[in-house]
Order: C-alpha cells, then structure tokens, then sequence
C-alpha cells in the first residue's frame, strides 16, 4: 500500500518538488522533504499533512555528501524503510557564454545538478535495495538539445541522465528512471525570463517570454503528478528510460491513480 511507503524527494521547498511531494501526501505516503530554505519546507510539510499524508522537512544541501547521508538517515531513523528516491533538485545558473563562465559557479552547478543525485542514491541503494524501490531522477530536454549560455546545466542534465541508464546496469532490483518535466512555471523560467533572455539570441528569448505570456507554461502540479506517479508505480521494465511527463504511457496512468485535481485542504482559522 502508497501509505506505508517512505520516499524522499530534494528540493522539495517549492516548484516541481513541492508538487511531487503533495501529490505523495495525497496518497498517504511518509516523506522526507529536503531542501535547502527550511521555512518553505514547513509549508510543503503542512500540506503533505493536510492531503493525509506523513511529512518529515529536513533542511539540507545537496551539494554536501554528509548533509545527503544525513536526510536518508534521518527518514530510516523515523520509518525503518525507503521506498523511493526523487532527485528533483537542481539549478540553471550560471548563465553564460562558456568563454567567460565563472568556473566556480560552473563547478558548483555539477555539485547540484549531478553529484547531488550520486551522492543521495550512494546512501539510499542499500535501502532500495532491500525495498525493490524506485529512484527518479528529474533531468530536462536540454540534456539532449544544447542551449547557447546553458553549458553548466546542459552537462550537468545530460550526465544526470546517463548515470541513470548506468544505475539501472547496475541495480537490476531498483527501478531508475530520468523524467524531462516540460517547461514549467517556477522560478526557474522567471530567471531565464529575466536573466538568461539578455544573453540569448532574440528568437529564443521571445520565446521563453512569449510562453509565460500565452499561458504556455505547464503547472508544477502537472509533471508533480507524474513523477510522484513513477516513484510509486514505474514498471521494472523501465528502469534506464529517460521519459517525458507528459508521455501517454505515464500520464494517463497517473491521472488514473492520483486523480485530475490536487486540493489543500483549508488550514485552521483560514
């Protein structure tokens, strides 16, 4: 049963994370939350609740191998189990030509993007292991399309998604799979919007400006609900695909087991 099953989602303070991590309180799943602003998290961790599921926020930085080993942790201490991993957390920046990119920033997007994702499924995979588990990995179109001023995300998305079809070779009893989650309206695309568009050729800065404008931007809780939908249910015969949300073989599936529409409950006093 979705109750009884323990999944840890990364960044989950907001965005695509947050939405993954209520559509799984929906289902009445224990998360472990993690992300680096623990005030947001609180909020998210409230609203796992409130759908009916069990909620544990853990501030941390996926950037740091102990701070990672900590959050799994923290969620076996708690549940005695691990059932799912969703590697969600992730950056753009920086934003810019690779000739005058600033290679700490560069360095620190690989430590997000793609060591984040190592080093939580380095102290998950015995749990999953034993579980027979699922880890999602959340990568992007611009793993496989290069983007001009995009170089640090496009290596690191491209790498995340490889290391998946690698990780499937090797854990034949954990089911990996890569998600691309279309383009989204978070804070992601207000950054492209407002920064990334003043380094891009004209065409494709309209474009991203133009989506927000049209209503062309899919709500987290769209891909929320099919990634949260692959941590609970991805066929075995899956693991190393790189997928899209949106693909009728995930999506319909979702719609079907977690329902058209994600409603909070009203708070207290509210």
């Amino acid at each position: 049963m979705n109750r009884e099953k323990a999944i840890v989602v990364t960044g989950a303070s907001r965005g695509v994370g947050a939405a993954v991590a209520r559509w799984l309180g929906k289902e009445g799943c224990r998360v472990a939350l993690a992300a680096r602003s623990a005030a947001p998290l609180q909020e998210v961790a409230r609203d796992v609740e409130a759908l009916g599921g069990e909620a544990l926020p853990l501030a941390a930085d996926v950037s740091d191998p102990e701070s990672c080993r900590r959050v799994v942790s923290q969620a076996l201490a708690r549940w005695g189990r691990l059932d799912g991993l969703v590697n969600n957390a992730g950056m753009l920046e920086p934003v810019s030509r690779i000739a005058d990119a600033d290679p700490a920033a560069w360095r620190y997007n690989i430590e997000v993007n793609l060591l984040g994702p190592f080093y939580f499924v380095r102290a998950a995979i015995a749990e999953l292991r034993k579980s027979r588990g699922r880890i999602v990995n959340v990568s992007t179109g611009a793993a496989t399309q290069p983007l001009e001023i995009w170089s640090a995300y496009c290596a690191s998305k491209a790498g995340l998604t490889h290391f998946t079809r690698v990780l499937a070779l090797e854990e034949r009893s954990v089911t990996s799979v890569a998600v691309r989650p279309g383009v989204v309206d978070t804070r992601m695309q207000e950054t492209i919007r407002e920064e990334a568009s003043l380094l891009m050729p004209p065409e494709r800065a309209a474009y991203f400006k133009n989506l927000k404008a049209s209503g062309g931007l899919e709500p987290p809780e769209v891909p929320g609900r099919s990634i949260a939908w692959l941590a609970l249910h991805a066929p075995s015969q899956w693991s190393g695909e790189f997928l899209n949300y949106d693909d009728a073989k995930v999506d319909g599936p979702a719609r079907k087991a977690l329902g058209e529409e994600l409603n909070v409950p009203a708070k207290t006093g509210q």
